[in-house]
This record gives C-alpha cells, sequence and structure tokens, in this order.
C-alpha cells in the first residue's frame, strides 16, 4: 500500500454530496449557539440530521370531539374561539375558552402576552390546536398546544411527527424544523443512483435509498420508523453494506498487496520449541502453521489469532516473532496497556532467550537516554521484538526493517487503525491477536478484512475452573473462607466494580473493600485500580506475582495482563453487573496451574431473569465461544465487552441485535462485487462508491486506488 490510509481525506468526494458535509448553520434558522446544540445532539453536519432517525413519533391522527378526549392522550381538535381571560397576576395562567358542538374546553398558557394571545386566538373564528389532553378541576383543557393553525394551513401539521434526540436547550420544533431543512438540502441537490442489485431489491420489495429516507423522516405511520419496517431495513441494510464493501476493499487491496517471501528452516522456532517447557496444543500448532504459511506467501499476511481465555496466544505470537527473526525482520508487537506491554515483554523474553533473540519494552514511561538507546537499538536493528502501547506508531520510531506487527487484545481497535499502524515497515505481515471470544456478528463486522484461527483448546493439565454463585448476604462466609485459603498458602484476586465509594450507586468500592480486608487478613493484601501510575500498577502486579500480597483487591483493571499462575481463587462482586465475556476474562485470571482453582461470583438480589440467565451460563460452561455467542443473545450488540469498544462501528440505521440476517448477506454482497468489479466500474460499482462516500466508508476507495 503506497499511500499513507492517514492522509487520505475527502479529495474524492462526489460534488453532488458537498452540501450534505456542509455545518448545518448553513440551514435555515439554525445560529452557532443552536449549531452547537445539534452538535451535542445528532452532529454538526447536513448529513448528520438526515442520518439521525426518529427515536419516536407523536400520532396527531387522534381527532375526538371534545366531549370525547381522554386524559393524557395527544389529540387534534378543530375548535371554534370563544372569549379570553387574561390573568392580572402574570403568574397566573393565561386561559382561552374554545368549543365544538359537543363541548367546551380551556387552552392554557402562563407568562403570555395578550396582543400575542388575541393574533393567535382571534375570537369567533375557528382554529386547528393539537396537544395533550390534561384535566384540571373537572375541566378538559389543553396547556401549551404543540400547533395552533388557521384552517387554511393545517396541512402543514404532519398526521405522525416524528420525535429526535435532544439536549438541554434544544427542542422537538427546533429539531424537526432543522431536519425537515435537511432533508430538503438532500432532495435538492442529491442525485443518487441505485447500488444495490435490482433483482435483490425486487426480491426484498424495498423502495430506493431516498424514498426510504424520506419517509423515515416524513413517516405515514408510527411503524414506519421501527427497526423492522421495510424502509428501516433498507437504511440499515445500505449502512451494513457500505461497510462490508470497504472492508472488502481492504481485504482485497492486503491480498493483492505485495508482501515478502520469509521462507526459512525455522531453526529459530525450533529453539524456541525445544526449550519450552510444555508441548503446543494441537490448536496452536495449527494456528503457527496458517501464520507461518501465510508468512511465506508472496502476499501480506493480514490473520487474526482468536484465543480463549488461557490457550496460549502469546506463545504462538513468540513462534511468529521467531520465524520473522529467522527472515532478519523485526516483530512490533503492540499492547492496550503500559503493564500488559511490560508483562508480554518479560514473558516473550523467556521464550524467545533460547532462541538468543532480544526482546524490549518500549511505553509512554521511557523518556529522554533510556527512551534514545531504545530507538537506536530498534533503527540499527539490535533490537529482534520490540513490545509497546500506541507509542510505538509514535512518527520518531523507526525500525531497522519492521516485518512482523502483532496488536494484542484488538477490540480496543478498528479497521482505520490496523492500516495506519501498518504502515511503519515496507508491507509488513499483520497478526491481530485477542483473548476475547468474538460472536460471528462482531467478528463479521470488525474483522471482515482478516483470515481467522481460532485457539480452542486449553494446554494440558489445566483443571477446570469450579465457578460457584453467592449471594452477597453470605460474604462473611466468604471472607472466612478466603482466609482459610491464605492460610494454606493460596493467592486471590478480589474484583470490584467502583474505585471509591459513591453515595448514588451502592455499590463496594475496591479502597473500602481493601481497608475492611487489609483489617482482617492483615499486610498481606494489595490494591490496584485505574487510578495507579503505570509504574504503581506494574510494581503491584508484579509484587503480586512474586507472592508478597496473598490477596489482590482490585478493579476490572486486571482483566488484561495480570498473570499470576499461582493465584487460585477470584471472588467477583456485583457479578450480575457484568457481561458475560468479562466475566469469563476475569475468571480467566486464575486456573492457570495444574492447581485446582475457583470463581466465586458474589450476586445482590433480587436477580432479573437475564442477571440470573447470565451467572448460571458461567457456572455452566468455560468455552469462551459459547459464552460470548450467549452473551450477543442476552444483552445485544450494545456493550459485549463491558464498555463501548471502538472497534465496533457506531451504527445509525443498523441494529446488530435486530438486522443480524441483512448483515449476513451484505457481507456476501459486498464480496462478491469486489470480485466481480474490484475496481467498482460497471454502472452498479460506479453507484457503490458514491455510497462509500455518502457513508463515509471511503478508505476503501483510497485502497483501491494506492492498490
Amino acid at each position: 500500500m503506497d499511500q499513507n490510509i492517514s492522509d487520505v481525506k475527502t479529495q474524492g468526494r462526489p460534488q453532488n454530496l458537498f452540501p450534505l458535509f456542509a455545518e448545518i448553520v448553513k440551514l435555515p434558522g439554525v445560529g452557532p449557539k443552536t449549531a452547537q446544540l445539534f452538535e451535542r445532539a445528532m452532529g454538526g453536519r447536513i448529513k448528520d440530521l438526515i442520518f439521525t432517525p426518529p427515536t419516536g413519533v407523536i400520532d396527531r391522527s387522534n381527532r375526538p370531539t371534545i366531549a370525547n378526549a381522554v386524559a393524557g392522550e395527544t389529540a387534534t381538535f378543530v375548535v371554534t374561539i370563544g372569549s379570553h381571560s387574561v390573568p392580572k397576576n402574570r403568574n397566573r395562567p393565561y386561559r382561552i375558552r374554545v368549543y365544538d358542538n359537543s363541548g367546551e374546553m380551556e387552552v392554557t398558557y402562563f407568562k403570555a402576552r395578550s396582543s400575542y394571545m388575541e393574533q393567535q386566538f382571534p375570537e369567533g373564528e375557528k382554529r386547528l390546536i393539537s396537544g395533550k389532553i390534561e384535566v384540571f378541576n373537572a375541566q378538559i383543557q389543553m396547556t401549551h398546544p404543540d400547533y395552533v393553525l388557521p384552517l387554511d394551513k393545517v396541512d402543514t401539521m404532519p398526521n405522525i411527527e416524528p420525535l429526535y434526540p435532544l439536549t438541554a436547550g434544544l427542542s422537538q420544533k427546533a429539531a424537526g424544523k432543522a431536519v425537515r431543512a435537511a432533508m430538503s438540502v438532500f432532495s435538492k441537490t442529491t442525485e443518487l443512483q441505485e447500488w444495490l442489485d435490482p433483482a435483490f431489491l425486487a426480491q426484498q420489495n424495498w423502495e430506493g435509498f431516498d424514498k426510504a429516507l424520506h419517509r423515515l423522516h416524513f413517516p405515514e405511520h408510527a411503524v414506519d420508523i421501527r427497526a423492522e419496517s421495510p424502509l428501516r431495513k433498507r437504511l440499515a441494510y445500505d449502512e451494513l453494506f457500505a461497510k462490508q464493501l470497504a472492508i472488502a476493499l481492504v481485504r482485497e487491496s492486503t491480498r493483492r498487496s505485495k508482501g515478502r517471501k520469509l521462507e526459512h528452516e525455522g531453526q529459530y522456532v525450533q529453539d524456541v520449541l525445544n526449550s519450552a517447557p510444555f508441548k503446543p496444543t494441537t490448536a496452536q500448532s495449527r494456528a503457527f502453521e496458517a501464520i507461518k504459511e501465510d508468512m511465506r506467501s508472496p502476499f501480506r499476511m493480514a490473520r487474526l489469532l482468536q484465543g480463549d481465555v488461557g490457550a496460549g496466544k502469546t506463545f504462538v505470537a513468540a513462534l511468529a516473532a521467531a520465524y520473522a527473526a529467522e527472515a532478519r525482520v523485526q516483530t512490533a508487537i503492540m499492547a492496550p496497556t503500559e503493564i500488559l506491554a511490560r508483562q508480554h515483554a518479560d514473558t516473550l523474553s523467556k521464550m524467545l532467550e533460547p532462541a538468543g533473540l532480544t526482546v524490549q519494552a518500549i511505553t509512554g514511561r521511557d523518556k529522554g537516554k533510556p527512551r534514545e538507546a531504545l530507538n537506536a537499538g530498534l533503527s540499527a536493528g539490535y533490537i529482534d521484538v520490540v513490545v509497546g502501547t500506541h507509542a510505538l506508531f509514535q512518527e520518531t520510531m523507526e525500525f531497522k526493517d519492521l516485518g512482523l506487527v502483532i496488536i494484542d487484545e484488538q477490540h480496543r481497535f478498528g479497521v482505520r487503525d490496523r492500516l495506519r499502524l501498518a504502515e511503519k515497515g515496507a508491507a509488513p505481515d499483520l497478526l491481530v491477536m485477542t483473548a476475547t471470544p468474538i460472536p460471528r456478528t462482531l467478528a463479521l463486522t470488525s474483522y471482515g478484512d482478516l483470515d481467522v484461527v481460532k485457539l480452542d483448546e486449553k494446554p494440558a493439565g489445566r483443571k477446570p475452573i469450579e465457578t460457584r454463585i453467592i449471594p452477597l448476604q453470605r460474604l462473611d462466609d466468604v471472607i472466612d473462607g478466603i482466609g482459610r485459603q491464605i492460610k494454606q498458602g493460596n493467592q486471590v484476586y478480589w474484583v470490584c466494580p467502583l474505585v471509591e465509594d459513591s453515595e448514588v450507586i451502592d455499590l463496594t468500592s475496591v479502597e473500602d473493600r481493601h481497608r475492611q480486608l487489609t483489617a482482617i487478613y492483615g499486610d498481606c493484601v494489595g490494591l490496584l485500580h485505574g487510578r495507579l501510575t503505570g509504574q504503581e500498577k506494574e510494581q503491584m502486579a508484579l509484587d503480586f506475582k512474586n507472592g508478597r500480597y496473598r490477596v489482590l483487591v482490585a478493579t476490572t483493571v486486571i482483566e488484561v495482563g495480570v498473570d499470576a499462575p499461582n493465584a487460585t481463587i477470584i471472588v467477583i462482586e456485583h457479578a450480575e453487573r457484568f457481561g458475560l465475556a468479562q466475566l469469563h476474562q476475569l475468571r480467566g485470571r486464575v486456573g492457570r496451574s495444574d492447581k485446582q482453582s475457583s470463581c466465586l461470583l458474589l450476586y445482590k438480589g433480587p436477580l432479573s431473569v437475564n442477571g440470573k440467565a447470565r451467572l448460571e451460563i458461567m457456572r455452566e460452561s468455560e468455552d469462551g465461544f459459547l459464552i460470548a455467542e450467549k452473551d450477543w443473545e442476552l444483552r445485544g450488540s450494545g456493550d459485549l465487552l463491558g464498555a463501548k469498544q471502538s472497534g465496533l462501528p457506531d451504527y445509525k440505521f443498523a441494529n446488530l441485535d435486530k438486522h443480524k440476517s441483512l448483515l449476513e448477506t451484505a457481507v456476501q454482497d459486498a464480496r462478491l462485487l469486489v470480485q466481480s468489479d474490484p475496481a467498482l466500474e460497471t454502472p452498479r460499482g460506479k453507484a457503490a462508491r458514491q455510497m462509500l462516500y455518502l457513508f463515509e466508508q471511503d478508505y476503501g476507495i483510497a485502497l483501491m486506488r494506492a492498490g
């Protein structure tokens, strides 16, 4: 890839799309202050408004007589204006009597000007009014109607009025007006050709993109905005298809991207294997063979190594690095945190030392002369394997010859990040690793450009982890039991959800629990949380690993990177608040030796149906891949890993829980289009280019150009 993906802006965007990417201050009635509110609620460009689906609707088609009006409902009436009751005190309401053939009601305003009220409600004339019905002192009334219209303007009020996301200071009226103005810009300036296959479009009985978008914002029925409606499915499919087409172009670009054949006997690999204290699992051997074949091919490797907790992906990474070193190229391994980077460096040093390879950690903490020395060793080629955080890929970092890039815990990064990171070398091979089993839907969404190999076996001799579900009322029993385990020489993780006490949320903080357990067990209790410095975290993890502490009270910061094989028990408080995937990750901190390990899930009842199901699955299974699928089913796509992941695309129209089947079709559709029209030159291909720019997936086109 000759062109730097990070330099690609919007140079190829079709001119007819320019108005949609304009700032919303271009819309009538939107000034700089209002624009800031819109930016918080929906985004700051015209396109952001039209790509924000309504969150609900108000049905104004309910047109009862006054006598039949129901309190609490929104209703629309044609009424005759009666007398005005002007308050002497401005703090009292201004009342207008209105009536129809069935009865009368009051329209009420607060802090209203008489002149304005008389203009809006001229006595004896008819008006259409729409708003929420209330009953006050046995009198039907409507306070501050949403619409008051003369009969010749009733067409300006929609029967079904869409509602949009708001922020403080932004009203539904202003939001609706701005979206309608944005849609007017779309209708006048955008000429889009159909990018979907005609046969597929006919089979689905979908309207065109522009018609579907128009009806979303001008719905004819409340059903129109729902995820299951045909028009919403059409828009969701377009969004999924755009993402998948960009990924398919990346995949194609990578596959035809010339790499370097790294063909060698693998003596370094053999040295690592001979000195390993264990025999690799079949899954590890299979994974390394697939990686080796990729590295030996003339094309660049782009592979995802997906391992279950404790399946030994670091050892596979070590074999890949050894193979790269024998080909006289360097390996860079990027980890998401300093503590994990330094632990990886320590582990890999021991694994690669028998092959005579040099491993160094470089993180943001390394500054001044030590950093300069590391940089010099890297650029001169004295360092074979470097492990670091994102600091590795700063401009100041120079490699002699980077041939293999390994990214660990890839769910923290997206496709664009992968492309940027791989630019540090001359067409380096790319291996992405995650210890988080990924549901198939999420894998297609975020990793469709990568070939996948799984580690689905645990190393021999590992015993199943015994998982128990215990109510928090039995906390004293748990504390006593842990005390007995400490006396027997066992080590314990104790996980809490918060860093400090909160009056708002009734959860025990990590600091409070640390104080309590220290008072009971003595100074053998350590404390680890995200507010410590990188050096403090690393020292605490090291002290725990070396046995200085018997109990480590921690937040979920231990989920990735704290490795203490002698720890045999993990206690997780308020387990009902965690997702399955995160509970599985935390449980994986124990069971890393041949000793029997236990996981105690403490919960505060009463449990919801989903909460109970999650904990039961944890008790019944240690299969991370099964757990990931169950987590998807129970929790949905919004927060699979316990926190919103930047690697998961932020969809506007698509809902991965409800549009999963559309995603499968979009993947196949995108790959077929790229195979049959790799340059997107056919009429459908050219239309699809516009779609990529419209959905801001044009980095796929940039790669296609870079060739």
